[in-house]
């Protein structure tokens, strides 16, 4: 798997002191906290500043727009998971491992989960830039855990996931359902 850099020193838009670092930790918890609160239509910059003790301005220091404050929260969060190690499992069972925790990573958390769907598919360009290094993230853990960089395995997973994904911000199923059908797919498409 790949090693980035500490997310806790590193934001998309510059590289951080400790004490900026601690700011942008500030921000990404608040967020989660007015999210919950107020839903992703109620939330905004001002209001996550002021939920982490800092001035709005301050706030935009850091981050472009509210999408990119939230797709930030979810960057960090799967770059943060531990690898879905199972080393006595063929490259199936793990890349499924790798996609089912993918899955579930905001599944306890509705209104964050909501508002990553919404805010990711925005056009603010730090938002591009967080999707791709999620996108490359997710493919690195599953390269890791198929043994292989096969594209074409690798490409067809990942629309399984962007798609099931998709199903579940969209309110259509849960993330465990979600989660459950795309494993049914997956050990289709690698049988």
């Amino acid at each position: 798997m790949s090693a980035p850099s500490s997310p806790n020193m590193e934001a998309t838009r510059r590289r951080l002191t400790g004490k900026q670092a601690e700011t942008v930790d500030r921000l990404t918890t608040a967020a989660v906290q007015v999210l919950t609160r107020e839903g992703f239509a109620g939330t905004t910059i001002r209001l996550i500043a002021a939920e982490a003790g800092v001035g709005t301005a301050t706030a935009y220091t850091y981050f472009s727009s509210k999408e990119h404050l939230i797709s930030e929260v979810y960057w960090r969060r799967l770059t943060a998971l531990p690898p879905a190690e199972l080393p006595d499992a063929d490259g199936a069972t793990r890349a499924l491992a790798v996609l089912r925790q993918a899955a579930m990573l905001v599944a306890d958390e509705p209104a964050l989960a909501a508002a990553v769907g919404q805010a990711l598919l925005g056009n603010d360009p730090d938002v591009a830039h967080l999707r791709l290094r999620i996108g490359g993230e997710l493919r690195t853990r599953l390269t890791h855990a198929l043994g292989t960089d096969d594209t074409e395995d690798l490409e067809c997973l990942e629309l399984l996931f962007y798609g099931a994904m998709l199903q579940a911000g969209m309110g259509h199923l849960s993330y465990a359902e979600v989660a459950d059908r795309m494993e049914k797919c997956a050990r289709r498409l690698l049988a």
